[in-house]
């Protein structure tokens, strides 16, 4: 639409050319563009085109919704619309609603008020998925998280797994962590704990039943915040950034166990660090104010599920998985129980579902794990393999070499001897038997029986052993006086000739 300024020019120029093609090259305008303007006799009002919407009728109806006391946001005023007979999308709605909410002043949907709740009242959980170097190779790792929202202090435990075993074992071990239960636990709406939370719909949230199950075993009340609306619980969103940055990136683990051993020495350090919004140290706040208020945690954990059973082998192993793993040998044909939590880790009960150890899932397949220390009690003190014998006399004695190769040339089983020898341990220590062992091979009583009469005689004072130092001293100088090229020992043949005649004649 030209203006006012197009349709004077025009008619001024035309006045001078009267040509209507050249008026349109000096204004550089379309000749017909040139006639039109020349037609009008009066200058150009601009007009405007109206266009109806759909909602126009419903607008006095939005704003009545969008303003107190409803409130009403873009979704729930679309649906009522929809019943009041709108027959158009929702698009149009929401730019209706943008320059209402301009108008009217209401407030933008990203302004929040901070909630502070009372020491022991709420702790909030929620968890997050991290990709992380794991005995060597990537795995996919769930860090669940707990904070007192009063206090600010966090606990942490990681996870191969987000199933609802692995939630409910989360809660109960990050109150534990904790210390203690707060009246509330805000959560976010996995199936494992909510099952419906509709925000059109004026019913009640519907919790699953194994969660209410659990909250009633903790004494606590879950509160399921809105869907869609994370800053609810923003108390716990905010630390997993800080985990990844500062904990997991260029962080391997060995193995989970390590993981959480070393995810909680982390966290607890990080809650020795004032906070940026209290401005308190939570490890302190926590303990002035907030630990006392806390609930008393339950002496046993909830369970979705049954405990397992397993009969012990008489090797004294457990099979789980397809694996077996060394069980302490006194429960050998008896029956323990087990669960695996958190995708690795494997808790091992008596059938009181007393504790007897935990162990971690073995990531190879047919895989045996065993603990030496789990088969002290039927231990032999003393190798039977004939090699090893061989090796631990040579090894535990100094004279074990020089008993081993006298006494081959005496005995037909040397290492017989030696094994008996080696059980004498629990009565000498190693330094005395090696003395009586030297002894033993110098005057020739190697077998058993000798060396036992030997230490019998050394027991009742009729033996005295040569000193150490001694000894030292002679074989030092047998070594350094008595050189075979020393003239004064060397003789001729003749001398050993002669006194042989002499000896045959008498």
């Amino acid at each position: 639409m030209y203006g006012l300024q197009d349709w004077a020019a025009v008619h001024r120029v035309y006045k001078q050319t009267h040509s209507k093609r050249e008026t349109a090259r000096i204004l550089k305008m379309s000749r017909n563009t040139v006639k039109k303007l020349l037609e009008l006799k009066e200058e150009p009002v601009y007009n405007r085109t109206v266009y109806h919407s759909c909602l126009d009728t419903f607008k006095e109806l939005i704003i009545k919704w969008r303003c107190e006391p409803y409130e009403f946001n873009g979704t729930r005023i679309f649906s009522e619309l929809q019943e009041r007979g709108y027959t158009g999308s929702i698009g149009p709605v929401y730019r209706f609603l943008k320059r209402v909410d301009e108008d009217v002043g209401l407030i933008s949907s990203k302004a929040t008020v901070r909630i502070e709740t009372p020491p022991g009242d709420q702790a909030q959980f929620d968890w997050s998925e991290y990709s992380m170097v794991i005995g060597g190779r990537e795995r996919k790792v769930y860090c669940f998280a707990m904070i007192l929202a009063a206090s600010r202090k966090k606990a942490i435990c990681f996870s191969l797994k987000a199933d609802a075993d692995a939630i409910y074992e989360a809660i109960q071990e990050l109150f534990d962590d904790l210390g203690g239960v707060t009246l509330e636990l805000l959560i976010d709406n996995p199936k494992a704990l909510v099952i419906e939370n509709n925000p059109k719909s004026e019913n009640e949230i519907l919790y699953n039943p194994k969660a209410l199950l659990l909250a009633r075993h903790l004494g606590t009340e879950l509160n399921a915040c809105p869907c869609y609306w994370p800053r609810k619980k923003g108390k716990i969103e905010s630390p997993f950034k800080y985990i990844e940055e500062q904990f997991i990136k260029g962080n391997t683990f060995a193995t989970m166990e390590e993981l959480n051993r070393r995810g909680k020495t982390f966290i607890n350090a990080w809650c020795d660090k004032v906070h940026g919004t209290t401005k308190r140290i939570p490890n302190q706040h926590y303990l002035l104010e907030e630990k006392t208020t806390l609930l008393q945690l339950p002496q046993k954990h909830y369970r979705d599920k049954k405990l397992q059973k397993r009969i012990i082998s008489p090797d004294s192993y457990i099979s789980i998985g397809g694996s077996k793993y060394s069980v302490p040998v006194k429960y050998v044909d008896k029956t323990l129980q087990f669960r695996i939590t958190y995708g690795f880790r494997i808790e091992i009960y008596d059938m009181k579902e007393r504790a007897v150890l935990t162990l971690e899932v073995s990531d190879k397949p047919h895989d045996v794990r065993t603990e030496p220390a789990h088969y002290e009690a039927i231990a032999t003190p003393v190798s039977t393999s004939i090699p090893q014998i061989r090796r631990d006399f040579i090894r535990r004695f100094t004279n074990g070499k020089r008993y081993l190769d006298a006494a081959g040339r005496k005995f037909d089983q040397p290492t017989h001897y030696a094994r008996k020898i080696m059980l004498l341990g629990e009565l000498y220590d190693d330094a005395m038997l090696d003395r009586f062992i030297g002894y033993s091979v110098d005057v020739g009583k190697m077998d058993i029986v000798s060396f036992k009469r030997i230490l019998k005689e050394y027991n009742a004072g009729n033996l005295v052993l040569p000193d150490v130092a001694v000894i030292d001293a002679i074989e030092s100088s047998e070594t350094s006086d008595y050189r075979d090229d020393d003239p004064a020992l060397l003789r001729d043949c003749s001398y050993y000739e002669a006194n042989a005649f002499v000896e045959v004649r008498g």
